[in-house]
């Protein structure tokens, strides 16, 4: 009977105990995982936790937000697609869609390593929004513009994204900047043509896709003679003869076939000047006058540096992969990875 007895308090015991560990070993798993979660929007203070992944999806990008006027806090591989969806038409191939994933993870890379968040409204965020950076759409923002299209063409962005997660442009092991634009006329424009600073990789190569594929190709802007004095700060009304004094003459064109420098009313100016002036849409641009009317015909849209959007498009409806629509349009780069740049950094 004694044996008996003990053989049941042992049974009990182990029972207990057995209960236990199943109560507790929940609760450890519970309390492990709390404590290496990071909240939803926290920005990590360095890229310590870097280290021990293979890419740097985990590092948070805080962007303001400008018309809600608040900052949303986003993984940088979410922030990517929120450029690409902003920035290039959901309509276009998927392998210049992958090239514009590499360069605005690029852009944002750069500023991290530069520690450069200039240029914003608000302490606390590293980028905006707007072009002032790089244009980024919210899921709630696409939600609004897709409707019914949403689902496929975030599967599509996030196809770009994840088929080129990580990757970052390069030139002699540092990010490049990464510069892009809608059209151009004929072929992308030398750096120092366009801002007065030599950029190795920012060089002039043909981009004659652009010309069939891109609606904004060309454009005509009409202005009256005052306008055309008042926009330019002239001290007088410009002649509309072909000839003269203050007649409009261009001086130089650059390698990408864009106006330099342009007499206009006896006084000179840059081609980007120009443009940026009288709001047109490229530095390469024709002139006829229609009684007291100017009407301006430009070829190409934007700045014309770096990599040409449709073109982009244009190589890869030709079967060109978005490593080489890259070095095409970025010379003598390296596509690296953004965790071997963020290794080890703090910010």
């Amino acid at each position: 009977m004694n044996n008996k007895k003990k053989i049941i308090r042992w049974a009990a015991a182990c029972l207990s105990s057995f209960v236990a560990v199943v109560v507790l070993v929940p609760a450890i798993l519970v309390k492990t995982t709390d404590s290496t979660h990071t909240p939803a929007g926290a920005v990590p203070q360095s890229t310590a936790e870097l280290q021990s992944q293979n890419d740097a999806s985990s590092l948070v990008i805080p962007v303001y937000l400008s018309k809600e006027k608040k900052i949303q806090s986003v993984q940088l591989e979410a922030y990517v697609r929120g450029v690409l969806a902003a920035e290039m038409p959901i309509e276009f191939e998927l392998e210049a869609m992958k090239a514009q994933a590499m360069a605005a993870r690029t852009y944002i890379v750069r500023r991290i390593l530069d520690q450069d968040f200039s240029n914003m409204p608000v302490s606390g965020a590293w980028v905006t929004d707007t072009i002032a950076h790089q244009a980024y759409s919210t899921d709630d923002d696409l939600k609004a513009r897709w409707g019914a299209a949403y689902v496929s063409n975030m599967d599509k962005l996030s196809r770009a994204v994840n088929e080129t997660k990580d990757s970052v442009l390069t030139y002699q092991g540092k990010p490049i900047e990464a510069t892009f634009f809608s059209t151009s006329n004929g072929y992308t424009e030398n750096s120092e043509d366009y801002w007065n600073q030599y950029i190795p990789y920012l060089r002039s190569v043909p981009s004659p896709w652009d010309v069939q594929l891109s609606p904004r190709y060309r454009e005509t802007t009409v202005l009256t003679a005052k306008e055309l004095q008042t926009k330019l700060g002239l001290r007088s009304a410009v002649p509309a003869s072909a000839s003269g004094s203050g007649a409009m003459k261009v001086i130089e064109t650059t390698q990408g076939h864009r106006i330099k420098n342009i007499s206009i009313g006896g006084k000179t100016f840059t081609g980007r000047d120009v443009r940026e002036k009288l709001g047109l849409a490229s530095s390469q641009f024709q002139w006829s006058w229609k009684g007291s009317s100017l009407q301006i015909t430009t070829f190409g849209y934007g700045h014309g540096v770096g990599m040409s959007q449709w073109g982009a498009n244009g190589m890869a409806k030709e079967g060109r992969k978005a490593e080489d629509i890259v070095k095409y349009f970025y010379t003598g780069i390296e596509i690296d990875r953004a965790a071997n740049l963020l290794k080890g950094k703090s910010f």
